[in-house]
């Protein structure tokens, strides 16, 4: 039992998980889970009792069962307690002030990242303001390298998103081509596909391998298909270079995508004998989102934001080159409007960095929410200030696969020029090599004699 006092009123929680939901700022999934706080009097009493939990009280009651879950015992059983030391006499509140400290640098955060759990990165954001979640997430280093290095101080990456309602193939080409002149493309090219044919998935792997090889291209390629799909591809000899898969904070939820730990070990050692990486050997790359436990009816009321957590345990587990969350995919009924879409966009990334995973962001919200563009223009600032690992980019901003909103090549460009950002730097030297940027990292007028231009015939793409 948690209680505090506001307002000559005593508020009660019954455990941890009920102090934790109640602390959460407004949100619509929490409503749906009926685990909310009832009124702004009672959120910001949980939030005082929160302030005063020690952090050690996270490893002795856990918030889904030890015995029931595989998420939890690896939360538990992988916590680097030489790591917490350095924290481990601190409050929630305490480990705050400790965060926002400017003794608190880069080097301090990578030395107790292993020492901090999930739900520990969870409570300590539920009282923290924007700018906070912001100025922390700053000062977190998170460095990937398969064929690039990506998540370097003052740099962003982009994920090139060719989808195509039918995966044409050329269709897919020309977004891609489209894409690589405007400089994207040094996260991942990754698509989504609409099919789950085998030979279909087979062939994009090779036509994605083809382009990369024959531009000689410092990136990676990826097929957004089901983890089983993608050993399968790995088993017949087509070039996969990363493994994905979406995940979730519990067990029961990942059973939904008919997933668990064993299965992504499995994928991951597939994809690390085919050694197709020539700067490092992050092979994985899982994308998360609130709200997906809820759907799932798999949260065990634990609220949406704590869940989404801790997936990135599950994350932090298989040292991926790329994590992201896609923010506002899921829908109005988990985050109903634009000021919730983008709180929860920065919760997401400050507990992903805090905890040493490479977290980027599909910033992007569905047509029936309560958002708008603008609401992405804002939140996209807010996470390149905050040194966001990359973004997605989508022909248009607008994704006629999966039928949503995100971010576009342009709002790449913005966001670069307005920060001073950086490509990956492997990718910059091809991007100036091929006259797709110059000295300064401007983008360049393409004329049709373009290499890139002039190759699209040979893709099939007329």
């Amino acid at each position: 039992m948690y209680q505090t006092t506001l307002s000559h009123r005593s508020y009660r929680f019954r455990d941890l998980r009920d102090l934790m939901a109640k602390a959460s700022p407004a949100r619509s999934g929490d409503y749906l889970a009926e685990v909310a706080a009832e009124s702004a009097e009672e959120r910001m009493a949980a939030k005082m009792a929160l302030a005063d939990v020690p952090l050690k009280t996270f490893l002795q009651q856990v918030l889904i069962p030890y015995e029931d879950d595989e998420v939890t015992r690896l939360i538990i059983d992988s916590h680097d307690a030489a790591a917490f030391v350095e924290i481990s006499h601190l409050t929630v509140g305490d480990f705050r002030d400790w965060l926002l400290s400017e003794t608190t640098d880069s080097r301090v955060l990578a030395r107790v990242a292993k020492g901090i759990t999930p739900e520990m990165a969870a409570a300590v954001s539920k009282l923290m303001r924007n700018q906070d979640l912001i100025l922390v997430a700053k000062k977190c280093r998170v460095i990937t390298r398969f064929r690039n290095t990506i998540g370097l101080p003052g740099h962003m990456s982009v994920r090139l998103q060719p989808n195509h309602p039918t995966d044409n193939v050329q269709g897919i080409a020309a977004s891609m081509l489209d894409g690589l002149l405007y400089g994207s493309g040094d996260a991942v090219i990754g698509i989504n596909p609409a099919s789950d044919s085998l030979p279909l998935l087979e062939s994009l792997n090779y036509m994605l391998d083809d382009v990369i090889s024959r531009f000689e291209i410092p990136t990676q390629s990826c097929i957004l298909t089901h983890v089983t799909n993608t050993i399968r591809l790995i088993e017949r000899g087509a070039p996969v270079d990363l493994v994905f898969q979406s995940i979730a904070g519990s067990e029961a939820a990942n059973s939904g995508f008919g997933i668990n730990l064993a299965l992504l070990e499995e994928a991951q050692q597939a994809a690390l004998s085919l050694k197709r990486g020539t700067l490092g050997d992050n092979v994985m790359y899982f994308e998360t989102g609130q709200g997906s436990c809820l759907s799932a009816n798999a949260h065990f009321g634990v609220d949406q934001q704590t869940c989404e957590a801790r997936a990135y345990a599950i994350a932090r587990r298989f040292s991926p080159l790329l994590v992201n969350t896609v923010v506002g995919f899921i829908g109005p009924e988990y985050l109903y409007d634009g000021k919730q879409i983008i709180r929860a966009g920065l919760e997401d990334h400050f507990c992903g960095k805090l905890l040493g995973v490479p977290l980027g962001c599909d910033v992007c919200y569905t047509n029936h929410a309560e958002a708008d563009q603008d609401d992405m223009d804002t939140l996209l600032t807010l996470l390149a200030a905050a040194g966001l690992t990359f973004l997605i980019g989508v022909p248009g901003a607008d994704d006629i696969m999966l039928n949503y909103q995100s971010t576009s090549f342009h709002d790449a460009l913005y966001i670069r020029e307005l920060l001073g950002l950086k490509h990956a730097p492997e990718f910059a030297v091809w991007l100036e090599k091929m006259k797709i940027i110059d000295g300064a990292g401007r983008i360049r007028d393409t004329r049709a004699s373009h290499p890139l231009l002039s190759q699209l015939p040979q893709l099939g793409v007329q």
